[in-house]
């Protein structure tokens, strides 16, 4: 193959990525990544907490070809995901100093209703989605370049898609560790095609356009931010309503949740940038009534069967039936609302201990007579331990 031919397939792979759906696109050399140092110390931290695959495969992530030996490019794609009320109307360029003009948070939900984070309200889980674009490209990538290996690769691989996204001109990293883009903002989804041939690579994004800004460090409820660019997973919510999935949520964290039920978009919503950031228009990925408006209280009493009816094509599915019912539980306790104790006293009934805690906590945290004779009925039944303990601490905080 020829540099001509290469330069006309790297251009056409872009103009097909586009017709499929993804607004980014840009191409790096199969090379190591520039941060898997910082990923081994992050690692050290114990900053991962239960994403114990992470650490299984660090070696894997120090080049690409831990994923496809062949590789010599990496296709980059970006797919925005925006929420639809998102910026309407702002003229905007560079962020000011310090943390003037940032976007306001979008208004709260009905307390009954668990907030489900912005790229897993659609109908189909967007790994699915993506990974059938992939398909796709790498078809007709095989077609112009018969005889070339690809691997498409979303989220699962052990692949540092956000820094080969900055080694292609995607976008720079930002102080809350996402990648952001001057056009789309930071609600994208990354995903990467492996190829096997040199394709000419494109700039790298070489600056970084956050400025002074730190609103998406100060807006995080649990303060998940070591510093910039340092997340400690361990307390980021988007963690632990979906990756800490048989656990409790550490008790210290649970009034930081505030309502949300699956994922968070605080430190996306705050960050100057996107204003700007384009709605979602891929018809699969757009929200969806049930879970733009997800109802904690109507969750709670959903057995195996409906929650797996229900969910098993969308990301919610990840945690499991107990986990989001746990979340569904905690989401009620802070809601505040007294005309959650019925759904919560039932779910004190739960073949799952992490729901029946979830419950006992919540229960314990809206009080009153109601909430303290189901918690002491439940007592006198329940054999575990763990159940026991947030019985026994809820049943403190209740006045007699």
């Amino acid at each position: 193959m020829t540099d001509t031919d290469r330069v006309h397939l790297a251009e056409q792979i872009k103009q097909e990525s586009q017709r499929l759906g993804f607004e980014l696109g840009g191409i790096a050399s199969a090379v190591a990544p520039d941060t898997y140092a910082n990923l081994q110390e992050w690692l050290g931290q114990g900053f991962a907490g239960e994403m114990e695959y992470m650490a299984n495969r660090e070696s894997a992530y120090a080049h690409p070809d831990g994923v496809m030996p062949s590789v010599r490019s990496v296709v980059m794609l970006g797919m925005s995901y925006g929420p639809e009320s998102g910026v309407a109307g702002v003229e905007w360029s560079e962020p000011p100093a310090g943390n003037l003009g940032a976007r306001s948070a979008r208004p709260q939900p009905p307390t009954n209703i668990g907030r489900v984070a912005t790229y897993a309200q659609g109908s189909r889980d967007y790994h699915d989605v993506i990974r059938d674009k992939l398909k796709s490209l790498a078809n007709i990538v095989h077609k112009l370049s018969p005889g070339c290996r690809t691997r498409g690769v979303v989220d699962t691989a052990p692949l540092l898609e956000r820094d080969f996204a900055r080694l292609a001109g995607l976008g720079w990293f930002g102080k809350n560790t996402m990648l952001i883009n001057k056009f789309a903002g930071s609600y994208l989804f990354l995903a990467a095609l492996l190829l096997d041939v040199e394709l000419p690579a494109d700039q790298p994004h070489e600056t970084a356009h956050c400025g002074t800004c730190t609103r998406c460090l100060e807006a995080c409820p649990t303060d998940a931010f070591v510093e910039p660019y340092v997340l400690d997973s361990r307390r980021c919510i988007s963690y632990l309503t979906i990756e800490l999935r048989d656990k409790p949520i550490p008790i210290e964290l649970r009034d930081g949740m505030g309502d949300w039920l699956f994922g968070c978009d605080v430190c996306q919503d705050v960050c100057p940038w996107n204003r700007k950031a384009p709605a979602g228009i891929e018809d699969e990925l757009l929200p969806t009534e049930t879970l733009s408006n997800a109802d904690a209280r109507e969750l709670l009493q959903l057995s195996e069967d409906e929650f797996r009816e229900r969910f098993r094509r969308t990301p919610l599915y990840r945690p499991k039936r107990s986990g989001i019912l746990r979340n569904a539980a905690i989401v009620l306790g802070n809601s505040g609302d007294e005309r959650a104790l019925p759904a919560l006293i039932g779910a004190l009934e739960d073949q799952s201990e992490l729901v029946r805690g979830a419950a006992a906590w919540a229960l314990g945290k809206l009080g009153g007579g109601d909430a303290a004779s189901a918690l002491q009925s439940r007592a006198e039944r329940e054999n575990n331990a763990y159940v026991m303990e947030e019985i026994n601490a809820a049943l403190e905080r209740i006045p007699w």
